[in-house]
């Protein structure tokens, strides 16, 4: 029995210690972690406006696009008719106007049908704020 007791003061003092160099350890961890994390100094943004950040950015992600809102930004007045469009870049109308309801539809352009033509401008201020949306500036 003298042998029992003396293992057990034994094991419960390997215990205790066992705990109180886990709780230093993960004092010390924590202390490391606060001491290299740097507080946040703005809001990021939120999952709605992670949604409205991935169109626009999905639609100046195609090359043809980009071309595409380059060559209108171009015109007189940021303003394109698609007739000015299709030519340059070298693929077949309905394939641009299939980028250009892209582009519509996530509010980089506008369209506005006059006769047989669409006339497409930059909407603006739509680009010139997507690095200060997306950094939350």
């Amino acid at each position: 029995m003298v042998g029992a007791v003396g293992a057990d003061a034994a094991l419960a003092s390997v215990s205790a210690a066992s705990v109180d160099a886990v709780g230093v350890a993960d004092a010390a961890a924590a202390a490391a972690a606060a001491a290299c994390c740097a507080p946040t100094v703005r809001e990021a943004i939120g999952a709605d406006e992670a949604e409205r950040l991935a169109r626009l950015l999905k639609a100046v992600a195609d090359p043809a696009r980009l071309r595409l809102v380059s060559l209108v930004a171009a015109h007189d007045d940021l303003e394109a008719c698609v007739c000015d469009l299709t030519e340059p870049l070298g693929l077949s109308q309905p394939t641009v106007s299939h980028h250009l309801k892209v582009l519509v539809d996530a509010g980089i352009l506008t369209r506005d049908k006059r006769g047989t033509w669409a006339y497409y401008r930059l909407v603006p201020g739509a680009l010139g704020s997507l690095a200060d949306r997306v950094l939350g500036l």
